[in-house]
């Protein structure tokens, strides 16, 4: 199987490395600029480099496209990958609107192709016990509080490595944040849940929003609250859900209950990690020629919500 990485920024190379083990041959490398582009071709032993994606689509026996670049222009490649016969994993998000991100999965099942988004915190050892306990019944959920809070009034991603792009607190970690409160909850169908949102004005410097709260409530009643913000001080990554049987916690990757900490990935035997599980499922989905695990269609409740919050967004 070939690839082609677009990007070349931390989660390209986190990609990059994980294909390559997995036995995928990376046969070229798309990138905004040249020189960082051909770096990163350099550093993997990739034997292509191109600022043209469509130069990079028609490489002979080109399978798979991995989208790793900004926030903005996901939508538009996923497309034009797709529409040159490529399956694509896309990262987090799918489209900056919900009806790009309905078209872009409507156009996968047309074609027959496998559409996966990297929601890797899905993948998460104490966010799939969690789940387990919902889908088996032990945990019925009644509020989820989302914590997800940093510093970033400058454009670096998380490695601090600089960008020449301005990240989405919406669409980027807010897209995180709602999608894992709607699949921990269970919530399969866009628009079914009632939204309601508090975005504060775009940061002078930034020229985005820096602050937003959402409030999400399902028809039968429970409810979860996605509070984020660039501005803080104290770095915070946490779910509470708060369920009739016991309340859990899942924060700095461990699970917590009232009895103290259920479990910790650091004590599991090492396995997979959760970037590696995701990118195997969308090999896997491949050859085995099914639905990926988080397909298009699987995101599109979270992505009509984050449209309820962005009415910007809905044209």
């Amino acid at each position: 199987m070939k690839a082609a990485i677009i990007g070349y920024g931390t989660t390209a190379n986190n990609h990059a490395r994980t294909l390559r083990r997995d036995g995928v041959e990376l046969e070229s490398v798309v990138g905004r600029l040249a020189e960082p582009t051909a770096e990163f071709a350099r550093q993997h032993g990739i034997p292509h480099a191109t600022t043209d994606l469509a130069e990079a689509l028609a490489r002979p026996g080109l399978d798979v496209v991995v989208i790793c670049s900004p926030s903005a222009v996901h939508a538009e490649q996923t497309e034009q990958a797709l529409l040159a016969g490529k399956h694509v994993l896309v990262e987090i998000p799918l489209a900056m609107n919900y009806p790009a991100a309905e078209r872009l999965t409507r156009l996968a099942e047309e074609r027959g192709l496998t559409l996966m988004v990297a929601h890797t915190h899905r993948y998460g050892p104490a966010i799939r016990e969690v789940k387990r306990r919902i889908a088996e019944g032990e945990l019925t959920v009644r509020n989820i509080i989302a914590r997800y809070v940093f510093l970033r009034r400058e454009n670096v991603d998380w490695s601090g490595r600089r960008r020449s792009w301005t990240d989405n607190l919406i669409w980027h970690h807010g897209c995180h944040a709602t999608d894992m409160c709607l699949w921990l909850l269970g919530e399969t169908i866009p628009g079914n849940v009632a939204v309601a949102a508090n975005v504060a004005p775009p940061d002078a410097h930034m020229g985005i929003p820096m602050d937003l709260s959402i409030l999400l409530r399902t028809p039968g009643g429970a409810i979860a609250s996605v509070n984020m913000s660039y501005n803080s001080h104290l770095s915070r990554y946490d779910y509470l859900v708060i369920g009739d049987e016991t309340t859990l916690l899942v924060s700095e990757g461990k699970l917590f209950g009232p009895e103290g900490v259920l479990l910790d990935p650091a004590q599991l035997p090492k396995g997979e990690s959760a970037q590696e599980l995701q990118d195997r499922e969308f090999l896997a989905a491949i050859s085995e020629r099914r639905t990926a695990a988080i397909s298009g269609a699987a995101v599109l409740p979270a992505m009509w919500a984050l449209g309820q919050v962005d009415p910007d967004s809905r044209a």
